[in-house]
């Protein structure tokens, strides 16, 4: 090796600066500063897409179910009279009355007091065809207004009576009048008996409170969501009370107590992947061991719940997880260098830190639990459920489960009843996320 050789291996090598001014890294910040843009530009396109998709769907869901939440009733001269009631006054004088008014008969009243307005009819088909204008409601509230007010008897009283479905759709524009009679199932006839009693004033459209209050009915303008939201609820308070702290004190066990070996590992794979199984698998789990093996009741909010804490158990544990993780050291180093046990430094400081997170992942759980329907139509929580239950143990449904089942009916008049349940059910979720933001910054410290 040469004297020359070495001189410039033993000199350092200066890097050479930066031409910034030069053509090549001109095109270089220019080439750049093209991908930051194309990049914003996706994102604000992704954006732009994910929004409008939302609202399409909205606007859907409204357009079609915000007439759901209206009822079209009829005014009718009901004549109390004891020849249609067989009953007479004499007979509320005995010690057996409230039997008696059970005996009434109210349900040819409402048609009676309807074939009023219309002296001209003469056949019977003519009459029957004029009853199918109100439903089977209107008899039902009869008879509950004679059973508040047994004086009613011998008396005529103005009544405003549920219509029908074909009255009602008709009423709300959902009926083409030029369509086949078979098409609309309502003849010319009805409907040139509707719009004579709209224009006497004996027709009004009206917010329905039974639709939020009421429960389930094979029949549309009688169909309400009360049941299957109240049942909803019942069914994720259980959810609750039991993944929350089953699902927090496992998330603590794991993070801040357990060994790390096999065993532990083994058992944060496996929740990982139950976090990732079928709805429908806890679905049968639940049906295998809560109705076959413990033999509790069928289509209860119990079950129900105890079936949806199984599947969003994995989801707790991991969001649980995450945020325990996210909590400094320093700050267990604090409280142990305090004298602070370790359940103390747990509980006292890394629980209260963590709890905005723990909480977030809740929420998120308890969103898809409310959602979920494959699991509870494999308990049975399918039940066709009139009344609104009042326990955990009673018979119910669920919101998701009402729109599945309203979704598969033929009537018109469930189609805007659907999109009026899925309304309520978003409502819910919306609800449960508003709370969930409120904790989280309740609760929020930061550092």
């Amino acid at each position: 090796m040469t004297s020359a050789t070495l001189a410039m291996a033993a000199s350092p090598v200066t890097a050479q600066p930066t031409d910034w001014s030069g053509v090549a890294m001109q095109k270089r910040i220019a080439a750049r500063y093209r991908a930051e843009r194309r990049f914003r530009m996706l994102g604000l396109v992704s954006l732009i897409l994910a929004g409008s998709f939302l609202l399409f769907l909205l606007t859907s869901v409204v357009s079609k179910g915000w007439t759901g939440f209206l009822t079209t009733e009829i005014r009718v001269e009901v004549t109390f009279d004891e020849e249609s009631l067989g009953i007479t006054r004499a007979d509320l004088d005995g010690p057996d009355r409230a039997d008696v008014l059970a005996r009434a008969d109210t349900g040819l009243l409402p048609s009676n007091g309807l074939e009023k307005q219309f002296p001209e009819l003469t056949t019977d088909e003519d009459k029957i065809a004029l009853s199918e204008l109100l439903s089977s409601a209107a008899a039902i509230k009869v008879g509950n207004a004679l059973k508040d007010n047994p004086d009613l008897i011998g008396q005529t009283r103005p009544m405003w009576l549920t219509a029908s479905t074909l009255v009602d759709q008709l009423m709300k524009g959902k009926v083409d009048r030029g369509a086949a009679d078979e098409n609309r199932r309502i003849s010319e006839q009805q409907i040139a008996w509707a719009d004579k009693l709209k224009q006497a004033g004996a027709i009004r459209t009206v917010f329905n409170t039974r639709f939020l209050t009421g429960g389930d009915s094979t029949e549309a303008e009688q169909a309400a969501v009360g049941g299957g939201t109240v049942g909803s609820l019942l069914t994720l308070i259980v959810t609750l009370l039991l993944s929350f702290p089953i699902g927090v004190c496992a998330a603590v066990y794991l993070e801040e107590f357990a060994p790390k070996n096999r065993l532990t590992d083994f058992i944060e794979v496996n929740i990982n992947n139950l976090a990732a199984v079928p709805s429908i698998i806890f679905g049968l789990l639940g049906l295998a061991i809560f109705l076959q093996f413990f033999g509790l009741p069928r289509s209860s909010p119990l079950v129900g719940g105890m079936t949806l804490a199984l599947m969003t158990l994995p989801v707790i544990v991991i969001a649980s997880r995450v945020s325990i993780k996210a909590v400094p050291p320093s700050i267990r180093d604090a409280a142990r260098g305090l004298g602070a046990s370790p359940l103390q430094v747990v509980f006292h400081h890394v629980l209260p830190l963590a709890l905005p997170g723990i909480l977030t992942g809740t929420i998120i759980g308890m969103a898809r639990a409310l959602g979920e329907t494959a699991p509870l139509l494999m308990i049975g929580m399918r039940a066709f459920v009139v009344d609104v239950p009042n326990s955990f143990s009673e018979a119910a449904t669920v919101l998701p489960v009402q729109v599945f089942l309203w979704s598969d009916e033929v009537s018109r008049g469930f189609v805007e009843k659907t999109s009026a349940a899925i309304m309520v059910l978003l409502a819910f979720l919306l609800m449960m996320n508003g709370v969930a933001i409120y904790l989280r910054n309740r609760f929020e410290v930061r550092w």
